[in-house]
């Protein structure tokens, strides 16, 4: 995907022609990156004297730049009179549900499907209104009866995912809203959610990780960034913190809660937020957590990682150049265009291999000398492949004698890991004259 240029975002509003996917990727780019505030001018620019006798393409447009600025008021009065433009008329519906007038979203989804937007997904974004009213059983009806076509959609598996969670089966809402991601790893509200439950399991790093993951994109929601300064500020990173009840007061001035804790950070701590670091700290979470499907890569290249399970930036810089060409198919050519890539955005292949590499000491007064040096050898020293090294990374398993502390059945309960990445650390063990706990 392209870098957004500078260029005037003002004639960009005022172009004719209906809403595209394209166009809408575009100002997304822009609000998500540096461009935001020229995004913010040259829409309180264009808009200013518009009423309802605009054209439809005008107002589609402003409308969806109130939208991705989380100015759902003002997305309203936009859109609220278009009756031909089906995706001007889906966004109507989402700045409806996030005011939560979810009847009236219900509608405008139904109309949006009438004037030719993907009648699959409209349906579905339906259901969820219903079930944002309370009407559970009817919306799981709904999802039913699309269930032939949309199973193999991210939306819908978010939506069951939420049937789930509201009839208080947490595990099985879990398991949606994990196959969600694995669909779309841009699903913001399926990251949410998931977010919010490691966060009540104590799962702070990962919290951090899927709520990090969900601003990736906007518009922002308000919770994300709350629960997410929360947690930063948990753990004492108040910088990022700071940014993000920031962030919030930028689109919500009034908000009571972001000025409160803003204002509780500043006082308790006796600091001047930076706020330039902070952006800068909070776009390179964002750039590194962007999926390399985001980016224009050859067909072998794009492969060759899916196989490795390599899905993010982030992740290219926490492998090394050796162990990409290990990958199968993984060739001179795509190491080539991996590094161009990762230069262009200000990185390289292994930059934080330091953080992978990094671990505990084991210490255990049982043992002798040479079995405390096996147990203190990195988890690298197995030759994993790149799935159950990633895993390990996931369980924070840096060396042998961690593995060993552990079940095959607490290893099977970790995400992603399978029966092959069992068999696999078991095999290594063997020939270490090693093996699991309980084995």
């Amino acid at each position: 995907m392209s870098v957004v240029n500078s260029i005037n975002f003002a004639e960009i509003l005022r172009s004719s022609g209906s809403l595209t996917p394209e166009s809408v990727d575009y100002l997304q780019n822009a609000v998500a990156g540096p461009q935001i505030s020229d995004v913010r001018q040259a829409l309180t620019e264009v808009s200013q004297g518009v009423d309802e006798s605009a054209s439809e393409d005008l107002l589609a447009r402003l409308g969806l730049a109130s939208y991705l600025l989380a100015r759902h008021e003002d997305a309203d009065r936009f859109l609220s009179g278009i009756q031909k433009d089906g995706l001007a008329i889906c966004y109507h519906a989402h700045s409806l549900s996030s005011m939560e007038r979810h009847e009236d979203a219900a509608r405008r989804y139904e109309e949006a499907g009438k004037a030719g937007y993907d009648h699959i997904d409209a349906t579905l974004r339906q259901a969820g209104c219903l079930r944002a009213q309370g009407r559970i059983d009817e919306a799981e009806q709904i999802l039913r009866s699309v269930a032939a076509s949309a199973a193999s959609r991210a939306e819908y598996s978010f939506q069951m995912g939420c049937i789930w969670a509201d009839r208080g089966d947490a595990l099985t809402a879990v398991e949606y809203f994990e196959r969600a991601v694995d669909m779309d790893g841009h699903h913001a509200r399926a990251l949410f959610w998931l977010a919010a439950e490691n966060s009540l399991r104590g799962n702070d790093e990962e919290s951090i990780k899927l709520y990090e993951r969900s601003l990736s994109r906007p518009p922002y929601f308000v919770g994300a960034l709350l629960n997410l300064g929360l947690l930063y500020e948990d753990h004492e990173r108040y910088q990022m913190a700071a940014f993000c009840f920031q962030r919030i007061l930028e689109f919500d001035p009034t908000n009571e809660r972001a000025i409160l804790y803003l204002k509780d950070i500043e006082a308790t701590h006796n600091m001047h937020v930076n706020e330039e670091q902070a952006r800068q700290e909070a776009r390179m979470k964002q750039l590194l957590g962007r999926p390399v499907t985001d980016f224009e890569l050859s067909v072998r290249s794009r492969n060759c990682l899916a196989a490795m399970d390599i899905n993010s930036l982030g992740d290219l810089t926490e492998i090394s150049e050796q162990e990409l060409l290990a990958g199968k198919n993984f060739g001179e050519t795509s190491l080539t265009e991996i590094r161009e890539l990762l230069s262009a955005h200000g990185l390289h292949i292994g930059q934080h291999l330091h953080k992978v590499h990094s671990r505990e000491t084991f210490t255990d007064q049982n043992l002798s000398p040479e079995e405390q040096a096996m147990m203190n050898r990195p988890i690298s020293d197995l030759n994993l492949s790149v799935r159950s090294r990633k895993c390990m990374t996931r369980l924070a398993i840096q060396t042998i004698g961690q593995i060993l502390q552990r079940t095959p059945d607490e290893l099977l309960a970790s995400r992603n890991f399978g029966v092959t990445s069992l068999n696999e650390i078991r095999a290594k063990l063997t020939e270490m004259g090693l093996k699991l706990r309980n084995d």
